[in-house]
């Protein structure tokens, strides 16, 4: 019998994530060890078993390293303005009520320059998941201090050491109104997926932050290895605690990390808010509003 011939495509696995991704943008630009890819992975994978039509769900980005997330994954995707990610995504959900939005982007652009916009979207319980992979400094312009930057951590824009204190993510999002908040790592990827999963399922904002190792400025400024060396601290540092008080999940500079889902409740969201306000305003000569 001879000997039958296959090509490379032919024996190469399959990736089960690939469906969900722009092939033809790839290899993408992250960094070797840098722990984007591993989330978007898991973001596919919670898009495969979510139920949802995808042809309803938009991504949304803003500027830095994660902002070029919405460019690679296979969805109806929008790459905006620094920090500016939620107003869009909230201009998308209020003109299409039927759409799943999701914002996707990092620790400066949506708590730095982007942060009052964080807080009212969660304030007004906007119906939309955001995931915020903090890498605990500006990825892409530099290395400068961000608003999660450990105190003592070191970065181009403190050479000496940062002095500033970080924000703790799952407390803001919870105290300004998120109804669903979690944190895991890069390492965590089955948790991961499946708080993906559920906060995709979540009516009303949803938060979750993903802890990701930057080896090219952050680990390599802070003699912290590179992207696998931080992995495994992630694996030998972290301890999963459902429900605890997000005031005691504050980060310190390579300190011990409380990972799980902290919040998970029901609020009404802005439009249900909106709609029964002028209903009950105006009666029967009010028709809610369906985008």
């Amino acid at each position: 019998m001879q000997d039958e011939i296959y090509t490379i495509e032919e024996t190469m696995p399959i990736n089960p994530v690939e469906s969900y991704l722009r092939m033809d943008r790839m290899p993408h630009i992250w960094c070797s060890g840098c722990g984007i890819g591993t989330t978007v992975n898991c973001f596919g994978r919670a898009l495969e078993t979510s139920g949802l039509d995808l042809d309803k769900v938009s991504i949304v980005s803003g500027i830095g390293c994660t902002g070029r997330v919405a460019g690679y994954l296979n969805l109806d995707s929008f790459h905006t303005t620094h920090g500016r990610p939620i107003p869009f995504a909230t201009g998308l959900k209020l003109a299409n009520p039927e759409l799943k939005v999701v914002v996707y982007s990092g620790d400066g652009d949506l708590l730095a320059i982007g942060g009052n916009h964080f807080i009212h979207a969660a304030r007004r319980n906007l119906d939309m998941t955001i995931i915020c992979v903090n890498n605990f400094i500006y990825g892409m312009t530099g290395g400068q201090v961000a608003p999660t930057t450990p105190i003592s951590a070191t970065a181009t824009t403190a050479p000496h050491g940062n002095f500033e204190q970080p924000f703790n993510l799952p407390y803001l999002a919870e105290s300004c109104g998120a109804v669903y908040v979690a944190r895991w790592t890069a390492y965590h990827v089955r948790h991961l997926t499946k708080a993906m999963k559920e906060a995709l399922g979540k009516k009303g904002f949803s938060f979750i932050e993903v802890l990701a190792p930057c080896p090219t400025l952050y680990s390599r400024r802070n003699k912290l290895g590179d992207g696998l060396d931080q992995m495994m601290f992630y694996k030998e540092n972290s301890e999963i605690k459902h429900g605890v008080d997000t005031k005691t999940v504050s980060l310190d500079f390579q300190g011990k990390i409380i990972v799980g889902k902290f919040v998970d409740r029901e609020r009404p969201e802005y439009l249900e808010l909106m709609n029964k306000h002028y209903q009950k305003k105006f009666g029967d000569k009010y028709t809610p509003y369906k985008g």
